[in-house]
């Protein structure tokens, strides 16, 4: 492992990163185990001897967007990308999160968040706080209603064979080169997720309510105690109050079609000019 450590310290990886790889490590390790279920390698990790990078909360890189720039980028994109940045930043949901709803996961009023995709696969979601359902601004509800039109079936976000989109495409190629446009630093779509956080916690959101939109793990009793989820009516009635902290455009903006390149015009003196060129280098 101190090999390992020594490896990704000298690729220039971040301590978070080191200290994820590690992890993954570590549990490869303790899924050998006997015929009995016992693990055959029990280890008690000594994290100094490794010499694993520690992890500063304070100088990690957490990028996140302003209310002004989203409303911005909102304004900017179209088609499934102006939708999917509306629906980021009011609901707070994780990328693979967006990606793996479907039809079925909308009610008219609130999302099923029960999946992620992960490298195109579904798969359950991230962990088990994740399973939750995000109550949306009515404005947001109804672009949303708008946005799935007649469709009765398939992923919210899909390709034209009907498969769910990847990451990759919609952040590199439609995401960032609008930013690019807008001047605003490239980043990913988990800044959206910090915009909706603290938005929530500027407009003095519950916090019994806010740790369940967003997915988070209850840290005491209190939490545990805590069954704001259960309560419908206040949960539809705060996400109504909270509001969005973007500007959140009447209608959708339909992708422009795109247009076919028409082959240059050549004019019949042109050609008759080109052959005579033709026919003199030729001579030469």
């Amino acid at each position: 492992m101190k090999v390992l450590v020594e490896g990704l310290v000298r690729r220039g990886l971040s301590p978070q990163t080191v200290k994820n790889i590690v992890q993954v490590a570590k549990l490869v390790m303790a899924s050998a185990v006997d015929e009995n279920g016992n693990e055959l390698y029990p280890t008690k990790w000594n994290h100094e001897f490794i010499d694993l990078p520690e992890v500063v909360e304070t100088k990690q890189r957490k990028p996140s967007f302003l209310g002004e720039q989203v409303t911005k980028i909102v304004k900017a994109a179209n088609g499934r990308l102006q939708m999917a940045c509306i629906l980021l930043a009011a609901s707070g949901v994780r990328a693979g999160e967006l990606l793996a709803l479907e039809i079925r996961h909308f009610d008219g009023s609130s999302i099923e968040v029960e999946q992620d995709v992960w490298g195109g696969k579904v798969q359950d979601p991230k962990t088990p706080n994740a399973r939750r359902t995000i109550d949306l601004h009515p404005d947001v509800a109804e672009l949303l209603k708008q946005f799935m039109g007649d469709r009765t079936a398939g992923f919210t976000f899909q390709t034209s064979s009907g498969k769910s989109l990847t990451q990759t495409n919609l952040l590199k190629r439609e995401l960032h080169p609008i930013l690019a446009t807008l001047e605003i630093p490239k980043r990913g779509f988990h800044s959206f997720r910090r915009f909706r956080n603290t938005h929530l916690r500027n407009s003095i959101c519950p916090d019994g309510l806010l740790k369940f939109w967003m997915g988070h793990a209850s840290k005491d009793m209190s939490d545990l105690y805590d069954r704001v989820r259960d309560d419908v009516v206040f949960r539809k009635e705060v996400a109504g109050r909270m509001g969005t902290g973007f500007e959140v455009p009447k209608t959708l903006t339909p992708k422009p079609p795109k247009t076919k390149k028409r082959a240059p015009e050549i004019s019949v003196s042109g050609v008759i000019g080109r052959q005579a060129e033709l026919a003199t280098t030729l001579s030469n």
